[in-house]
């Protein structure tokens, strides 16, 4: 049974298996960006703080590049989709923060939920061929190749550091407050 907190959020399991565990932290931590950018117009989501440059809308469409990179590209060797196929890499790194602000809200949210769900589907797959111990297709230079359960926190630690972004931002545009 799947639990919500206050915010619609879906609880992680308290006593569940690592599998469980794991992916309910995810879809935690990806509910929380999921709030935090919730209701926003195209301004809010392209405001800053301070000296940064990052915005909410960077975020999302940073966070869906992450998804496709790791659980498509990296964990089963797919080719790229569209709009990440089309990107020049080499010369703009950081294509998703700056090309947020030419995509509207809805743009945004559905590139982001898209990539996301993506992502569940490849994780059940990787989940029936191997478990968490399956390999990813891609490797390091040095040779270390990572397993789904290594992707799966390290997904867990880009939200959580990314979520705590999304709070500053939130906060300065419209004073929302909380984890």
């Amino acid at each position: 049974m799947i639990v919500l907190d206050e915010e619609g959020r879906p609880e992680p399991p308290l006593t569940a298996g690592e599998t469980a565990t794991l992916v309910g932290f995810l879809e935690y931590q990806r509910a929380t960006l999921a709030w935090k950018c919730a209701g926003l117009d195209a301004a809010r989501l392209a405001a800053t703080v301070g000296a940064s440059s990052m915005t909410l809308g960077g975020l999302l469409k940073h966070l869906a590049w992450i998804e496709e990179c790791w659980f498509s590209l990296r964990l089963h060797g797919n080719d790229l989709q569209p709009p990440w196929d089309a990107v020049d890499w080499q010369t703009d790194p950081e294509w998703p923060w700056h090309s947020a602000s030419d995509d509207s809200p809805d743009q945004l949210r559905t590139i982001w939920q898209d990539a996301a769900a993506r992502s569940r589907a490849l994780v059940t797959e990787a989940l029936d061929d191997g478990g968490l111990e399956r390999l990813a297709q891609w490797s390091w230079a040095d040779g270390g190749v990572p397993s789904l359960r290594w992707i799966l926190c390290h997904m867990i630690e880009e939200y959580a550091r990314h979520n705590g972004h999304a709070d500053l931002l939130r906060e300065s545009v419209d004073g929302l407050t909380g984890e």
